[in-house]
């Protein structure tokens, strides 16, 4: 079975909102404030160049397939993102121009589809909404943090509010620069 990978950029008080500053909340662009250092460069590589698919909602693929195309880069983190398989989940995205991207509906059986299928782990970054419901049915085998040291006080939270609880363990935790990276997984019996 695959593994499914939430990477997300997270403030100390939970906010996954705009950490790049281009989606209009007036406290974005937050994780520019901080140095992630190489070792936090390498994290992101290395979570990029070891997944095989990324799994987007449809604002994050928006947003992404806005970006991507045009980057290039030294180091083929932009080739990778362009070239690798790309999934969407939602029911209102008729159609994505993105290279390699396949919308896949509004529910998760698609997901749970994908983890069976044959291949190497699937990537889910930003996403708010969708992590939220891969949360509430244990479909994330791994969450992937950078946390920077800011409190914004308000924007939308890694983990909103829910009835959906789930015990982790902490198997990676290391500081890179001003961040802290994180490696967690659900104890699952």
């Amino acid at each position: 079975m695959r593994k499914l990978i939430v990477s997300e950029f997270v403030t100390l008080d939970g906010v996954m909102e705009d950490p790049g500053g281009s989606e209009g909340f007036d406290r974005g662009g937050w994780a520019f404030k901080f140095e992630r250092g190489p070792d936090g460069d390498a994290f992101k590589a290395e979570e990029v160049f070891g997944s095989d698919a990324l799994l987007l909602g449809r604002r994050t693929y928006e947003g992404f397939a806005a970006a991507w195309p045009e980057r290039t880069d030294e180091a083929g983190f932009a080739d990778r993102m362009n070239s690798m398989a790309k999934y969407v989940v939602s029911g209102t995205l008729e159609r994505a121009d993105w290279n390699n991207t396949t919308v896949i509906g509004g529910d998760l059986e698609g997901v749970r589809a994908l983890k069976f299928q044959d291949g190497g782990d699937i990537l889910v970054a930003g996403s708010g909404r969708l992590v939220a419901s891969l949360v509430e049915h244990d479909l994330v085998d791994e969450y992937r943090l950078m946390v920077f040291p800011t409190i914004l006080g308000r924007g939308r939270r890694l983990f909103p509010e829910s009835d959906a609880t789930a015990d982790l363990e902490l198997a990676e935790a290391r500081p890179s620069a001003d961040v802290t990276l994180m490696i967690l997984r659900p104890k699952r019996s």
